[in-house]
């Protein structure tokens, strides 16, 4: 369990950030060094309802083509982390199947052209192969696409050292501060908080499912962003499955499992159950839901359900995230939409963004990445 991190909260700042999950505490460190930041969160500690229950992996053709750039530039950070950031990498080896039985050996086929097209390290791979990779799988699982890439996300270290980076720059956390509302009065945001009232000149909407609710709080206008749940839960095997069992995923996204021990494993039947923001539950359906559609795929007997939990993510309609200044007030700057894949593309968003708001440009793999498709412009 992360320890929560309580400053006294300064009167007055640069930049205003709200939530202290991966999209804030990232942005905090890329952006801490050249302006004043203060993160204000809503929980007792960051990172609760998102960040803190993702079962994250690398995993590059996640989210889809638009998603693709930003995942891409976000590896190298993720894998060969700065000496001053981390003295580890936040990745481990797993690789990944996205799999569909003979009637859907079109859309593997699709997915892997479509990608490979991107630069993705993706290739087809015979029944055998499938067989081969996942002891047990039912024979009429036949396609599949590979990527050797594919790696799980430590996310409790990675958004440590976001929340360290942004400390060590000068950056204040303050919990229990859920942002009340806030007005623009003489250049400056005043935000009422839950731990008193400040002036920002910008105010950054980190806030993950109740980014809309930030914006209307703020006199913004929404720009739908909805969150949905995903359910996931750790079953003990009946049979001794290994835990590099690599991540498989259905082409038609009914599924996805990963080993997680031995003869145990992590599974979603991949809801998307739109949801009012909350502290987000697994529903008993789900659960069962997650454990039928498993059992359609492998033959490995079920012995027990040892975890179960469910978080929020949040998506804009198009899917894409969405980070940038609002074109009808841009002393008010969208860093949310960010669904499932917000860990991964964390370093690249938080770059781009920083450079928006007063930080550098990115040199590396980041500074290319264009950023228009993601600003919040194409919801005027």
């Amino acid at each position: 369990m992360r320890r929560a991190m309580t400053d006294k909260p300064p009167s007055t700042t640069d930049v205003l950030i709200v939530g202290a999950g991966i999209a804030g505490a990232s942005l905090a460190a890329a952006l801490a060094p050249h302006r004043r930041v203060v993160m204000i969160e809503a929980e007792d500690r960051p990172g609760v309802h998102a960040t803190g229950r993702s079962a994250a992996f690398w995993h590059e053709s996640y989210g889809g083509v638009g998603v693709q750039p930003l995942s891409a530039a976000s590896f190298a950070t993720l894998a060969r982390p700065p000496a001053d950031f981390s003295d580890r990498p936040f990745l481990a080896p797993r690789a990944a199947l996205t799999i569909g039985r003979g009637e859907e050996k079109a859309a593997v086929d699709a997915f892997t052209a479509e990608f490979a097209a991107k630069g993705v390290d993706v290739v087809r791979l015979t029944a055998a192969d499938v067989a081969a990779r996942v002891p047990g799988i039912h024979p009429d699982w036949t396609e599949a696409a590979y990527e050797g890439a594919c790696s799980d996300i430590d996310v409790a270290a990675l958004h440590a050292a976001y929340l360290r980076a942004a400390k060590r720059a000068g950056a204040a956390l303050v919990t229990r501060a859920p942002l009340i509302a806030a007005s623009r009065r003489g250049g400056l945001w005043h935000a009422r908080t839950g731990q008193g009232d400040m002036t920002a000149a910008l105010i950054v909407n980190a806030a993950g499912a109740w980014a809309d609710g930030v914006a209307a709080a703020c006199g913004v206008v929404p720009v739908a962003i909805q969150p949905y749940r995903r359910t996931v839960l750790q079953v003990r095997l009946g049979v001794p499955v290994c835990a590099a069992l690599p991540l498989v995923v259905h082409v038609g996204g009914q599924f996805y499992f990963k080993g997680e021990s031995e003869g145990r494993v992590w599974l979603s039947p991949h809801d998307e159950t739109p949801s009012d923001p909350c502290d987000a539950a697994p529903e008993e359906i789900d659960v069962a839901l997650a454990i039928e559609r498993l059992q359609s795929v492998v033959d490995w007997p079920v012995a027990a359900v040892e975890r179960k939990w469910a978080g929020l993510r949040s998506f804009a309609p198009d899917r894409l995230p969405v980070f940038g200044a609002d074109p009808r007030e841009p002393a008010f700057v969208w860093c949310a939409g960010q669904g499932g894949f917000g860990i991964q593309t964390a370093p690249a968003i938080s770059g781009l963004l920083a450079a928006q708001l007063g930080g550098p440009q990115p040199t590396d793999a980041i500074g290319a990445v264009d950023p228009e498709p993601y600003s919040p412009v194409r919801f005027a």
